[in-house]
């Protein structure tokens, strides 16, 4: 049965969490799609956590910074997949635009979110995706930090309003705005 649940919130909110404990209560084979390099020291320590956290549960671990259709549709033999997160994966498209001297509008990260729900729909697994709710806090004082926000948001939406399930923790706990 193919089913989307699409979990948000601040940081620190649970998310992750929340966001593996549920994925752990299907029966079957788990994949952790990975969107964050290791790009530092501290950023290496979350990641080991995170790693920690998963130990001995029946995890694989799938690098995707980039192309996470491409990994969903490669992650086909699993029967869960949890992604975490677009966060860091919007974060990795800009960059990698930025690198190369085009820039991707919010339309264009919308139309990613779309190819990643299109992935997931050819499945028959259940996938678990997490992100960062940015929109709810001060407004960015440069340019560039408000259109991650703003590409970020469009992102979330894309996801949010096509999943079948949707949870926004607060304080390590889950509201649940949309169930399927």
């Amino acid at each position: 049965m193919n089913k989307l649940i699409y979990v948000s919130g601040g940081c620190r909110s649970g998310k992750s969490r929340y966001a593996q404990q549920r994925a752990e209560t299907v029966p079957g084979r788990r994949a952790y799609l990975a969107t964050c390099p290791q790009i530092d020291a501290e950023m290496e320590q979350r990641i080991v956590a995170h790693q920690q956290q998963r130990a001995g549960k029946g995890w694989e671990t799938i690098e995707a910074p980039l192309d996470l259709a491409g990994a969903v549709e490669q992650a086909r033999n699993f029967d869960i997949l949890l992604i975490d997160c677009l966060t860091l994966w919007v974060n990795n498209l800009l960059y990698e635009a930025e690198q190369k001297g085009t820039i991707l509008t919010e339309e264009m990260i919308s139309h990613r979110g779309i190819e990643l729900v299109d992935a997931c729909r050819q499945t028959n697994q259940t996938t678990i995706v997490v992100s960062n709710e940015l929109g709810m806090g001060l407004v960015p004082d440069n340019p560039v930090s408000r259109h991650y926000r703003d590409c970020l948001g469009r992102c979330n939406q894309t996801l949010a309003t096509r999943a079948d399930e949707v949870v926004f923790m607060v304080s390590g706990l889950p509201l649940f705005l949309k169930k399927g």
